[in-house]
Parts: C-alpha cells; structure tokens; sequence
C-alpha cells in the first residue's frame, strides 16, 4: 500500500481519535472520520505491545491488516479517513481469521458496503 494512502502524521491521528466514530469487534476498533476533501481513503494501523511483546508479532499482524486492506481496495468507500487499532484477542491470529474480523468490523464502521463472499463461505 503506498504511502498515500495511510494516516501518517500524529495530528491526523488525534484528530480522527476525538472526532470520528468508533466501532469494535473482538479483535479490532475502527474510527473513521467523513473526509470528503480526500481523494481516496487514508488508514492509520496500530498494534501495541498489548498484542504482542515482540516486534516480530506485531509486525505481522501489520502486515496481514495491510493484506486484507490493499486486497479489497475497490471495496473501500474513498472519502474516508480511518484507524485499525488491533486489540490482545488478535495476538495469535492467522490470515483467515484477520481477515474475516477486520472485514467485520469495516462493515460495521459502514466503510464496506458488504462482506466479499470469499470470507462469508469460510
């Protein structure tokens, strides 16, 4: 995913924590923020050390949520601002099932319209 397309400033990560709407499964919390100004979405990904005490679990779990997101870009609605914040339940996922929940809770945060049915059949 290039570089334009994440959140990456510690502003505009404040600035979509106090202002957006939040929304949580088990395993992730989405905020989003309506940016309408914005040519396409930007996403913000964070994984504390809660999750994982090594940078080795975080960092894959960073890179499976980056997966997921860059897999279903056409899915994403495009005037959007949103952070992934992963929460201890994701510690020991594996691909399917990051990608099953952070496409859960996209949905709930409305920014897909619909789960791909690809997850659904699983």
């Amino acid at each position: 995913m290039r570089k334009s397309y994440r959140v990456k400033t510690e502003n505009d990560f404040q600035t979509v924590f106090k202002s957006g709407n939040s929304v949580a499964n088990r395993a992730f919390v989405v905020y989003q923020l309506e940016k309408p100004e914005n040519k396409h979405f930007r996403v913000g990904i964070s994984v504390g050390k809660k999750v994982g005490h090594t940078a080795v679990v975080r960092n894959r779990l960073k890179r499976y949520i980056r997966a997921v997101l860059t897999e279903n870009k056409p899915l994403i609605k495009p005037h959007v601002d949103f952070l992934v914040i992963a929460r201890p339940y994701a510690r020991n996922f594996r691909w399917d099932d990051v990608r099953k929940n952070l496409l859960h809770a996209l949905f709930l945060a409305n920014i897909i319209e619909e789960i791909p049915n690809k997850v659904e059949e699983n």
